[in-house]
């Protein structure tokens, strides 16, 4: 009985060490069948946290790759669950701006739209632009819906990486079906995008695959959210319609000075057709917003993106737009990005300003566009704005840029052709087109014939040639032969001849 009567005092022992945690040697000397009635009597005085089975710490000090293991699953169940957010959220976005781009599209638009591979062939697009910020001509029978001012025809070839750009003149005198002849900026007043696009479609003889209509204000957040655009305006703006002041000269325009130059029409007034120097200007906007669009990072992309959204309709989808930007990267806006305006000639008919297509010369552009050439053979610019009328991506822009670059030095205006006034008429041409006039008053007699630009260093020779085209009248450019006494770095003396030749 003695082994009996010291039995209770052992396993009090022993649950005093269990209860307590206390791991010893003195464990390792209980019998099989004592841990068993341990087991067995006291089954919850055991603390997880001390048992080598249920102890996570324990086994990880024993085997650390099973810790590993677990810090790697649950990172993976957090970051599973993280992306099924973000991706739920994504979805969400797309969807919202999807839905803000096909906002207010016609139903009948895809019965006219031809169907290409965005990314991988060339396909035609109808670009319609709105201002509905500036009191429009009013038409009883539109029911209020604004005429489209702005319309272009463009061509991408997404393989070639080129762009081309077709201004259509507003006044354009064309059939559109039923409706009779009409000007072409009442067919979207008339019959929405189906009808826009179908009459431009039967005009140029092509199909079309895509349409896009533009709130001029949008232009703003478009240009704000892309951080500006660089751009060589041709000529200083004064035009209190479209907006306000525009220096001329490279810049960096925010989106209120990119609408002012896409806008305006009326500082052209003095130089002839003002509408097609406001298309050349669209033009080289529409350019600048390509060229700026397609170097930016992901994160601009998606916010001018979001910007358009809110201010074009299109059938394009935020997907369509990201993967043709991702295709186009690469493109050089100097010389991929053609330009030009369908041919016309303007008429007053039944007491209507119109503009008559010359068919033969609009086929023989459309023919070379759609053969993926520019569609003039060489480019035009303008020599009294410096405005590029037509780009056949031969740098010719880029010389009219240097031009422009160049107009840093001081020129005096004199007038020596008997007639009052012209000096000063020079003086504010060449002033309009961002050059410093930096005196003017009569020559030394009367007597010249021709308007001449002098210059001494050779090296303002291009300069020179570049005011005398300003200028216009038959003015040329020559290098003093040290006859003339120039004070500034150009000489503008006004001949006789002046009154008598065009600009």
């Amino acid at each position: 009985m003695a082994n009996g009567a010291q039995e209770p005092e052992a396993e009090s022992r022993r649950s005093t060490r269990v209860g307590h945690a206390q791991e010893s040697t003195h464990s390792h000397a209980r019998t099989r069948g004592a841990r068993s009635r341990d087991a067995a009597e006291t089954p919850r005085t055991v603390d997880a946290r001390y048992s080598r089975r249920g102890n996570t710490r324990y086994a990880d000090q024993v085997n650390p790759k099973h810790r590993r293991n677990r810090i790697i699953k649950r990172v993976a169940i957090a970051l599973a669950a993280l992306l099924t957010c973000v991706g739920a959220a994504a979805a969400i976005y797309i969807g919202v701006i999807n839905g803000n781009l096909s906002a207010g599209l016609d139903s009948g638009l895809n019965n006219v739209l031809v169907q290409t591979n965005l990314t991988k062939e060339p396909f035609y697009m109808v670009l319609l632009g709105t201002d509905e910020s500036i009191q429009r001509e009013t038409d009883s029978t539109t029911d209020g819906t604004y005429r489209t001012d702005t319309i272009i025809l463009a061509r991408i070839d997404p393989v070639n990486k080129k762009v081309t750009l077709i201004s259509m003149p507003r006044d354009s005198y064309v059939s559109m079906g039923s409706y009779g002849e009409h000007k072409l900026n009442a067919a979207y007043a008339y019959g929405g995008a189906e009808l826009a696009v179908s009459t431009i479609s039967d005009l140029a003889d092509v199909d079309i695959s895509h349409f896009a209509l533009v709130d001029m204000d949008g232009v703003v957040e478009i240009v704000d959210a892309l951080g500006g655009i660089e751009v060589d305006v041709p000529m200083e703006i004064d035009d209190d319609m479209a907006g306000g002041h525009l220096d001329a000269g490279l810049q960096t325009l925010n989106g209120e000075q990119a609408l002012i130059l896409a806008r305006s029409r009326h500082a052209y007034d003095e130089y002839g057709n003002g509408d097609e120097y406001r298309s050349a200007n669209q033009r080289l906007v529409i350019s600048a917003i390509a060229k700026k669009l397609l170097a930016s990072d992901p994160a601009t992309i998606a916010s001018t993106v979001t910007a358009l959204s809110e201010c074009v309709q299109t059938d394009l989808s935020v997907s369509d737009i990201v993967g043709l930007a991702q295709v186009m990267r690469g493109l050089d806006a100097s010389t991929d990005i053609y330009s030009a305006t369908m041919p016309t000639t303007s008429a007053y008919v039944d007491g209507l300003w119109i503009e008559q297509v010359n068919t033969s010369e609009w086929k023989t552009m459309m023919s070379r566009v759609d053969q993926g050439l520019s569609p003039t053979e060489s480019s035009e610019i303008d020599s009294a704005t410096g405005i590029v009328l037509s780009s056949a991506g031969d740098g010719a822009a880029e010389e009219a840029s240097a031009a422009a670059e160049s107009k840093d030095g001081s020129i005096v205006v004199r007038n020596g052709s008997g007639y009052t006034g012209l000096g000063t008429e020079v003086a504010n041409t060449l002033t309009s087109a961002g050059y410093t006039v930096s005196s003017t008053g009569n020559a030394d007699n009367f007597d010249y014939k021709n308007t001449v630009v002098l210059y001494n260093d050779s090296s303002r020779a291009s300069q020179a040639k570049a005011i005398a085209e300003t200028i216009g009248h038959s003015a040329s450019a020559q290098k003093n032969d040290g006859s003339y006494s120039i004070s500034g770095d150009f000489l503008v003396i006004v001949g006789s001849t002046y009154v008598n030749t065009t600009s």
